[in-house]
């Protein structure tokens, strides 16, 4: 399990020091725990959270989603939430995380709802 965590930490280093956000195309960073996925929409250059969007909020209404639709919805959510504010183009950041299942639907939810990158 240490190896684990270990592994995933060294991914997060290597792909945050290519990948930062900036006010015309924020960071979508996403974080995958056991039960849940969240996702926030940054902007490195002040640190702020544009947007953000999580299962445990989209899951109220559906109790028998699985995962893998509930991270659909959630893709769809921040993808909403980042045209209301106006963000068309982000850079995705996959936090660590394997490019597959959750973190992809998540990422194929918010492409087919608009979000560029």
């Amino acid at each position: 399990m240490q190896q684990q965590v270990t592994g995933r930490a060294r991914r997060k280093r290597r792909i945050r020091k290519k990948v930062s956000g900036s006010p015309s195309r924020p960071r979508l960073s996403v974080f995958r725990s056991a039960r849940h996925i969240y996702a926030q929409v940054i902007d490195d250059s002040t640190g702020t959270t544009i947007a953000s969007a999580s299962s445990m909020v989209e899951a109220k209404d559906s109790t028998e989603a699985s995962k893998v639709e509930l991270a659909q919805k959630v893709g769809a959510a921040v993808a909403k939430a980042c045209a209301d504010k106006g963000v068309e183009e982000v850079v995705f950041d996959r936090n660590g995380f394997m490019y597959h299942g959750r973190v992809r639907a998540l990422a194929d939810a918010a492409r087919e709802a608009g979000l560029r990158f």
